[in-house]
């Protein structure tokens, strides 16, 4: 099994990246407050204010490491990436699957029943864990009839809209999964561009950390991310990384940010309200949150497909795995990663 290597993330403004040998160095004020050796690095990611020198960006470009950059408050900006890897015929299979309506679709199917499937997990824990609640049962509900009608739907737009309609209805929930700073924390509705609470924000953050991680995880076995099936194919967009990561929005970010702030690791104070509206994590906080994240990834599970255990980090690789076999015809279907 791929060993999990660590992402870099640097969050400390002013700070400068450079290459000594096979070593990362990083520096404040001609200051070296960290070395790290490239070869446990699976990437790197800069938040605001941090420069990398062209020959470390090199260095990475040789050892598959990815470095991408991203504003103060988690924004995607720019990625820089080595020179394409993996086997020309599977992104041609690829590229081929994703133009053919019915694969297409049945591909895309197979990525929203794990989001309802580990959604529906979410919603069932907070039931067991907190007592009966009826909007919760009813989500819960929902969820089972429209994985049902995913699989009977006969177009990819019907997937879409099945998908689009029970994410709303998760989130119409996502308060009473707290138990703890309720006021400061509910969800009046999901905001992106830009996030207008303090939760939106969390989530947002969370997301662009997943993100980056399926991204290089298609990367790293030949798949090219912005070929897509669930979200439609446009210019800069990695559509197959927002694709794979559905399957893991609730469990991981979605579940992590809830329990943050049910155990008052976050609070309302550690949040910038902007004049525009927008609502962003404080420098401080989002260290709290890169700690809690890569904490995470270090927890380990059963694989249910290939019935290993793995680190959680290795999740998006392991799938990225399971869908280039798909492609490349060695298995019948794509199967979701589905939390037990």
């Amino acid at each position: 099994m791929k060993k999990l290597l660590n992402v870099l993330y640097v969050s400390t403004q002013s700070i400068y990246l450079h290459q000594e040998g096979d070593t990362v160095v990083a520096e404040k004020d001609h200051k070296t407050i960290l070395r790290l050796p490239i070869h446990t690095l699976a990437g790197i990611v800069c938040f605001g204010n941090v420069l990398c020198s062209p020959f470390l960006l090199g260095l990475c470009g040789e050892h598959g490491v990815h470095v991408s950059f991203l504003s103060d408050y988690g924004k995607f900006l720019a990625r820089v990436e080595g020179s394409v890897s993996g086997n020309v015929l599977l992104r041609i299979a690829q590229t081929n699957a994703s133009n053919t309506p019915q694969k297409s679709k049945d591909v895309a199917s197979s990525f929203v029943i794990g989001k309802l499937l580990n959604s529906r997990a979410v919603i069932m824990r907070r039931l067991r864990d907190h007592g009966m609640d009826n909007d919760c049962q009813k989500v819960a509900e929902h969820f089972s009839d429209a994985i049902r009608r995913v699989k009977l739907a006969d177009n990819i737009n019907a997937v879409r809209g099945i998908e689009g309609e029970a994410a709303s209805f998760y989130f119409s929930v996502f308060n009473k999964l707290l138990v703890a700073q309720e006021s400061d924390f509910s969800l009046k509705s999901r905001s992106r561009r830009p996030p207008l609470d303090p939760m939106n924000a969390l989530l947002s953050f969370l997301y662009t950390l997943l993100a980056h991680d399926c991204e290089g995880a298609l990367q790293s076995v030949g798949l090219d991310p912005q070929i897509g099936f669930l979200h439609a194919l446009r210019a800069g967009r990695p559509s197959l990384a927002l694709d794979l990561m559905e399957e893991f929005r609730a469990i991981l970010a979605d579940r992590l940010a809830i329990s943050l702030v049910n155990l008052n690791q976050l609070s309302i104070k550690d949040f910038t309200f902007t004049d525009s509206g927008a609502v962003l994590l404080a420098e401080d906080a989002r260290k709290t949150v890169l700690t809690a994240w890569q904490r995470k990834k270090q927890d380990e599970l059963v694989h249910p497909f290939i019935n290993e255990k793995i680190k959680i980090g290795l999740l998006p690789y392991v799938q990225a795995l399971l869908l280039a076999r798909f492609l490349r015809g060695d298995m019948d279907a794509y199967p979701p990663f589905i939390l037990r």
